[in-house]
């Protein structure tokens, strides 16, 4: 089965933004992904809509950052890109006539319940800001040139 990666992708997309003199064109955003603009577009509107990022028009327009990064949390991000469920697990069935079916759906509804409002809550503990903290670490720990992230 298929990863949702949006989130990584667009923290990879805002950590980059911040690091950015200028705006990136969603072109440029799209070969960093390895996707097509049209998909920048439309994963970028939602950060837009809630403030994240800016779109500037223009000849030298594109997109920027419009937050501190430490005003930025995963959650934030995980709540503008949509994500429909965390998990694929769970039952196919929600009104069982089986008794034993019930109780294995109800223990994984709560299990899964659970799990969710605990990754949720690390989720909004984690700001942008820590893990550009935690990029400067890795770069000066492996010679990684933190202005150009790729290894020397």
């Amino acid at each position: 089965m298929r990863q949702d990666s949006r989130l990584s992708r667009m923290l990879h997309v805002l950590l980059h933004m911040a690091r950015h003199e200028g705006s990136f064109t969603s072109e440029q955003i799209a070969g960093m992904l390895g996707t097509n603009g049209a998909v920048v577009r439309r994963s970028l509107a939602g950060l837009r809509d809630a403030g994240l990022v800016r779109a500037e028009k223009g000849h030298h327009g594109g997109w920027r950052i419009a937050r501190s990064l430490s005003e930025i949390t995963l959650l934030d991000v995980h709540r503008c890109i949509g994500s429909e469920r965390l998990f694929t697990i769970g039952s196919d069935n929600d009104s069982p006539e089986c008794a034993v079916e019930a109780v294995v759906n109800e223990a994984l509804a709560e299990t899964l319940a659970d799990a969710e409002r605990q990754l949720m809550a690390k989720f909004a503990a984690l700001t942008l800001e820590q893990l550009s903290a935690d990029f400067d670490a890795r770069c000066a720990a492996s010679g990684w040139d933190a202005a150009h992230p790729v290894l020397k």
